[in-house]
């Protein structure tokens, strides 16, 4: 009897072990392609800058990191929708908008649409869904949070990870890093050709003076050039000035009117409508 129950444990342990690591491989696979943000503690600056997704699906509903709210929406059968809190806040927050109606007295949530841009902070994979918990770049000085749940049947088997990879990509594909790719070896040999009659033929011997004539003194050496300005970084600067100062930035993040310059040395310098607001 003892031996029966001990192997009938075992079996119905087999399952919870695939299902484990069916999960463990999923999140991996996902982490590994949609690098993740890491948001200070009150979630109101961005400590390291993961991958910008940029969504291809609308509708998701997010609320202010400042409140407790933290709405939770489903992408299923190629839409997304919103839990029940979701859509009752949306709801009064359209009612607020109608002329004499009072104010709602939860922060306002917003919509975001195709084209706009937001962070993954955390990717979880659950019974019954892979969890993406979403951050965005301040909107009116105000950062969304969200979950984004893609859903799968908890009672049938948890699809692989490559076909969660496709299910991600159909809401999200990463935005490229603007790099600059230095020129190819087809380019560097068509340079230089071009630069071979830039020399300066050797010149002719020079002539023997004529003993008759004195010897002219050489002019004086030129006086030496005055030192360089120190480079500056000061606010309202452009971003063409601060390359000119400074040079190309290791990295580039584009967020609507928003862009951030990496730099090893200066760290993060902050653009806002082509000017700097910010250095950290």
């Amino acid at each position: 009897m003892r031996t029966i129950t001990v192997s009938a444990l075992i079996i119905i342990g087999i399952p919870f072990a695939v299902s484990a690591q069916s999960k463990a491989a999923i999140e991996k696979k996902l982490v590994g392609e949609y690098a993740l943000t890491q948001a200070t503690a009150d979630q109101t600056e961005i400590v390291t800058a993961g991958a910008i997704l940029v969504l291809k699906k609308g509708n998701i509903v997010m609320a202010p990191v400042s409140g407790t709210n933290f709405f939770q929406n489903t992408y299923k059968e190629g839409k997304i929708s919103q839990n029940a809190l979701g859509k009752l806040n949306n709801g009064l927050n359209r009612f607020s908008h109608l002329p004499g109606a009072a104010p709602p007295s939860t922060p306002q949530t917003r919509t975001f649409v195709p084209g706009e841009k937001v962070w993954v902070t955390k990717i979880e994979c659950k019974d019954d869904g892979l969890v993406f918990d979403l951050y965005t770049d301040a909107y009116a000085e105000v950062r969304y949070k969200a979950a984004l749940k893609f859903y799968f049947n908890p009672k049938g088997p948890i699809p692989s990870a490559d076909e969660m990879d496709k299910l991600v990509a159909e809401v999200f594909k990463i935005q490229p890093a603007d790099d600059k790719a230095a020129p190819t070896g087809d380019q560097q040999q068509a340079a230089a050709p071009a630069a071979a009659p830039q020399q300066a033929a050797a010149p002719p011997a020079a002539a023997a003076p004529d003993p008759a004539l004195a010897p002219i003194a050489p002019p004086p050496p030129p006086p030496d050039a005055p030192a360089a300005p120190p480079k500056e970084l000061k606010m309202g600067q452009t971003k063409d000035e601060v390359v000119a100062n400074f040079g190309q930035p290791e990295k580039v993040v584009k967020l609507g009117t928003k862009e951030i310059y990496y730099y090893k040395d200066l760290g993060k310098v902050t653009f806002v409508n082509g000017k700097v607001t910010d250095v950290q």
